[in-house]
């Protein structure tokens, strides 16, 4: 059936027992320690001798000295004993070790072997599905999340202590520590892509989509995607009819991955662009072998490969089995069909919400959200169609009530997908998902709004509850589905609900809570309210019994044969009864929309566009006298409504980082002035000359004075200059109140001497900033921060606004300034030596001009009827000071902008002149002692 690297040799079982002394670290002995080398015997040596010194003083006999001899001897005999006793200890020791490291050994082998058994039996491929058919569509924690590529390498779980010293000890622990021919596994979810010839990579397609296919049941795994002629295969797959579940994408050579795929198994040829859906490369050498990459680490892994032939039995027999224990049928009809059922509706339902949603005993079951409620809770663990039901519960409702009698706000928070077939249904006011990170203050506002309009709207017209004939406003119906990962995102929904359960009977608002578990998760005052209960199977017997009051939902069946049983317990039953439930198809879902009737209100308010025509926002605006700068999102409301100024507001400030939407802003109010508009040029010298036009002659009322970049501009201009140009800045800003004028400013960000002008503007928009400390600098609340925000979206005055757009202005031609010639009897021109200054001097002699330096002048006697121009440097006017007198007081004297730091000496003024860029031939004009003004020079 397959070619693998490994198969097990018998059939795995999870139930082999496990002895303790198995689980435990196996203990090598240390290496051998020789026993500290024996001293000398001094006193057995020394004994001897004085014994025979002692007998030859007595007896006097010679022959008794010889008896001195015994000491050293006794000293090298007893050397010799302890040397040959550490021999004997060591061979014994290392007989020991030897035998111990051999029982080591053996325990490896028969570790490693139970260990490979049992992950083989956690994670089989096709050939262990293929030896234990009952594994098949059996849940099993991480099986099916984890896809087994191969047989391989892998880190064992056994460990092996001791022995340290001992070099066959640490190679004893270091092969305890890898185990061979194991599953080699990687996440499903990161997809896989296969590289190699087109038939190899193919035959482990296959592998891997079969085995995916055996572990999942039809409904918790589904195919998706358009299947090619080498995939025709899969069409016989029961998954392939599936309608929920994971979405695995077979992706073919040439086609890319969906976008939609939850699961992604693609093939490649070598040198192909790989997909970047698929986190696994799988590169295929040979029918056996292959070399896995994943997240940076390779692997050599022993691959499984199945033929076309051998797949196409395997779909078939999947086919067959989901016959016998799904009841499904090799067409599209499904088990059983909420179609047909639809016609069992109650004719007259009052003011109930009855609907079918499934049969029991060859019987339509119908409950009534109104009569049975006026809340529910819907518990199931994942893959026991928890979903479906919702989606049927939804799609009866929908087909016997129009939008006058119920409407639905849905709340998605398992993927935010499990919806998506109902958002064409007319009823169905908006959807809440876990994918909209910034929603949950929209949702808690709009859902507290919702309340007071329902009770607004009850007391005006002297009715009690919803039930009285004269409140016609539909039914609310609130839909969750896994309700605890809901509350574990937005905790402070819980309050909220705590409400919307205990006042929603008499509001006309109902809650139809889906969970895997309710113990722990639906507080007691949630529960309290909700007496219709719906458990689908659960894995935990306190789950049961806290829902339906029994064990029986524990007892379901798990797996695809348990999926779409349901006990359901109403208020007034005595026990639950066993539901199967009907799956709805587009087909119903169609023929709701075909007869949709008007659209209902809105509980719900869509989120604000990220693009917002300022045309579109004239059309919904009603106040004439109101500059627009944007829509506001109200949910506390429950309204979307156009937001501006108007003149006698007297300044805005606009802080966004650069591409956040400041310079549209201001153009959106430059689009709407009712008067003239004077825009702060971005360049210094024309920067300066507006600012001292407004400090010098206040426009008139109803002028715009736009200033773009405001934190950039004081940067334009030396100190002297950025202080004065900041001085009149706050003037004109602290008098446009009082002259009818709206100041509009924008800047990236707030400090030193800009952040006291900004004080003064009181209005402000906040449009998307880096961080959340940076936003706070601005002047906004840390909880109003949102990341990644789209252009144009901001906070005006507190309020969550998306300024409009606007077509950007044709940019402004400048103009060039005219040439400054002289035109008086006599004119000073204060200048350094530079081409420049050549380049006027020059011109103006070409023009009919005397040209004269200080000291030829002080020496010349010109004609009284002609024009001269007498230039010098700063040191040579300073030297001439009657000329410098006469030329200031009664002629027209030019200093260059080059003398900037002498203008003050020589035009005797303590103002400060009009700034003039270095290096664009200015000068400044002083006209017979005048303030000097900004000239341009020829050249």
């Amino acid at each position: 059936m397959t070619i693998a690297a490994f198969t097990p040799t018998h059939a795995p079982s999870l139930l082999e027992p496990v002895e303790a002394a198995d689980t435990e670290p196996l203990v090598l002995p240390a290496a051998w320690t020789p026993p500290p080398r024996p001293g000398i015997p001094i006193m057995a040596s020394i004994v001897p001798v004085i014994g025979a010194v002692a007998l030859w003083l007595v007896m006097g006999s010679t022959l008794a000295l010889w008896l001195a001899l015994l000491g050293p001897l006794i000293a090298v005999a007893t050397l010799l004993d302890a040397g040959r006793g550490a021999r004997r200890a060591r061979r014994i020791a290392d007989a020991a070790a030897k035998a111990e490291r051999a029982r080591v050994s053996d325990a490896i082998v028969r570790r490693h072997d139970l260990e490979r058994r049992r992950r083989w039996t956690r994670h089989p491929d096709v050939s262990g599905f293929a030896l234990r058919s009952d594994e098949i569509w059996r849940p099993v924690p991480t099986r099916g999340v984890a896809l087994v590529i191969g047989a391989g390498e892998v880190a064992s779980a056994l460990r092996v202590t001791g022995g340290e010293g001992d070099a066959d000890a640490a190679a004893l622990r270091a092969r305890a520590a890898r185990l061979a021919l194991a599953p080699v596994t990687v996440p499903a979810a990161d997809g896989v892509v296969i590289v190699g010839s087109p038939v190899l990579s193919a035959a482990v397609q296959r592998a891997l989509a079969l085995q995916l296919c055996l572990a999942h049941a039809p409904g918790d795994l589904r195919i998706v995607g358009t299947l090619g002629p080498d995939l025709a295969w899969a069409e016989e797959l029961p998954h392939r009819r599936a309608t929920s579940g994971l979405r695995l994408a077979l992706v073919g050579r040439h086609d890319p991955v969906p976008d939609d795929a939850d699961i992604a198994l693609a093939v490649r040829a070598p040198g192909d662009p790989l997909p970047p859906r698929c986190a696994t490369v799988l590169t295929v050498d040979a029918p056996e072998r292959a070399r896995a990459l994943h997240h940076g680490e390779a692997a050599e892994v022993s691959i499984e490969a199945i033929a076309r032939e051998q797949a196409t039995a395997i779909a078939a027999e999947l086919a067959s089995r989901a016959e016998r224990t799904l009841g499904w049928t090799r067409n599209a009809d499904g088990p059983i069909a909420l179609g047909p059922l639809l016609a069992s509706s109650p004719a007259d339902p009052g003011d109930g919400l009855p609907a079918v949603v499934g049969v029991a005993a060859g019987a339509p079951v119908v409950i009534d959200l109104v009569a049975d409620g006026p809340h529910a809770v819907v518990t199931g663990v994942t893959g026991s169609g928890k979903s479906e039901l919702l989606l049927t519960w939804i799609v009866a409702l929908c087909a016997t009530r129009s939008t006058r009698e119920v409407t639905f706000l849905l709340a998605d928070f398992k993927g935010g997908t499990a919806f998506d077939p109902l958002a064409g249904l007319p009823h169905v006011t908006g959807v809440i998902t876990d994918l909209d990170g910034a929603g949950a203050r929209r949702a808690i506002e709009s859902l507290r709004a919702e309340v007071r309009w329902r009770e607004a709207e009850i007391a005006r017209v002297g009715a009690r509850d919803i039930r009285d004939p004269r409140v016609r406003i539909p039914r609310l119906v609130i839909v969750v589905d896994e309700f605890a990962a809901l509350l574990g995102d937005h905790p402070e929904l819980n309050a909220v609900f705590a409400d919307i359960a205990a006042r929603g009977r008499a509001l006309g608002m109902h809650l139809v809570l889906g969970t895997q578990r309710a113990a722990g998760v639906i507080r007691e005052s949630v529960l309290a309210n909700c007496p219709l209960r719906v458990s689908l199977r659960v894995a935990d017997a306190a789950d049961s019994r806290l829902v339906i009051g029994t064990d029986e939902a524990a007892q379901l069946p798990g797996g695809a044969a348990g999926r779409g049983l349901a006990m359901i317990r109403r208020a007034g039953d005595a026990e639950a009864r066993r539901v199967t439930v009907a799956l709805s198809d587009a087909a119903d879902i169609a023929a709701i929309e075909a007869v949709a009737d008007d659209a209902p209100r809105r509980p719900w308010l869509a989120p604000l566009p990220s693009r917002l025509p300022l045309e579109r926002l004239r059309a919904a605006s009603h106040e004439e006298e109101l500059m627009l700068l944007g829509l506001s999102d109200e949910p506390e409301h429950q309204r979307q409504v156009p937001v501006g100024l108007r003149i006698h507001d007297r300044g805005l400030l606009v802080v966004g980082a650069a591409g956040s939407g400041k310079t549209n802003a201001l153009a959106v109010l430059a689009s709407q002035a009712p008067g003239m508009i004077i825009r702060i040029p971005r360049s210094a010298e024309g920067a300066w000359d507006a600012v001292a036009a407004l400090v010098d002659a206040p426009p008139d009322s109803g002028t715009l004075v736009l200033i773009d970049d405001l934190d950039a501009l004081p940067g334009l201009f030396p100190p002297d200059h950025a202080h004065a140009f900041l001085e009149r800045l706050e003037s004109i800003v602290r008098t446009a109140g009082a002259h009818g004028v709206l100041v509009a400013a924008s800047a990236q960000r707030l400090a030193g001497p800009v952040m006291r002008l900004a004080e003064l503007l009181p209005r402000r928009v906040l449009l998307a900033l880096p961080t959340r400390s940076d936003h706070v600098a601005a002047g906004g609340d840390p909880a109003h921060f949102v990341a990644g925000p789209p252009p144009g979206r901001a906070r005006f005055d507190s309020l969550a606004v998306q300024i409009a757009l606007v077509a950007p202005a044709p940019p402004s031609s400048a103009l060039q300034p005219r040439t400054w010639a002289p035109t008086g009897a006599l004119t000073g021109l204060v200048t350094r030596r530079s081409p420049a200054a050549r380049a006027a001097q020059a011109e103006w002699e070409a023009s009919g001009v005397r040209v004269l330096s200080v000291d030829d002048y002080a020496a010349a006697d010109p004609p009284a009827d002609s024009r001269v121009v007498v230039f010098g440097e700063p040191d040579d006017w300073q030297r001439n000071w009657r000329i410098l007198a006469e030329v200031r007081g009664d002629h027209d004297l030019v200093v260059d902008s080059s003398c900037a730091a002498e203008l003050r000496v020589l035009a005797g003024s303590r103002t400060i002149p009009p700034y003039c860029e270095p290096g664009r031939a200015r000068a400044w004009l002083l006209a017979a002692g005048a303030e000097p003004v900004r000239i341009v020079l020829p050249g």
